[in-house]
């Protein structure tokens, strides 16, 4: 995982402008970034228990370190075609009001500083997602970014 920073560009008053720290990963074609604030770590894919009842996108649990900690698959929630995990298959842990949670995702890609003048709110009709869950999109050169609420994304 490598760490970027975007040409930063002064304000009319002359102030630095604000910048988004964010872990960027993939699902499918498509790329995602989620508040480095949040995240906890970042771990290989291992094994889940399976919990009863637990809704489809909830693939189970696991231990992490002597904590229980629930496994949501993004693909999933995401209505998204399913994937076997391979080599690049990642759980990211975040915290989500001062519980733990991992997100199953194809893959990490970097971690990213971007201004906020690069994000603008997300069209109406967008992919797969819904847009309860977007706060944004992010425009990089020639790539776009989805920025999550992750919160949301298990309220829903």
């Amino acid at each position: 995982m490598t760490e970027k920073t975007t040409d930063l560009k002064g304000s009319s008053l002359g102030k630095p402008e604000e910048l988004l720290q964010l872990v960027s990963f993939k699902i499918g074609e498509e790329e995602f970034g989620v508040d480095i604030l949040k995240v906890q770590e970042i771990n290989r894919m291992m094994v889940v228990t399976r919990v009863p009842d637990a809704p489809e996108f909830v693939v189970g649990v696991v231990n992490l370190r002597g904590k229980v900690i629930p496994v949501v698959d993004l693909r999933k929630r995401f209505g998204m075609e399913k994937k076997e995990p391979d080599k690049h298959t990642r759980i990211i842990v975040m915290e989500l009001e001062e519980k733990l949670v991992g997100f199953i995702v194809d893959a990490v890609s970097e971690v990213l500083r971007i201004p906020r003048s690069v994000t603008e709110p997300p069209p109406s009709i967008t992919t797969d997602i819904n847009v309860d869950y977007i706060t944004a999109i992010g425009k990089l050169n020639d790539r776009l970014i989805t920025l999550l609420d992750i919160e949301r994304i298990l309220s829903n």
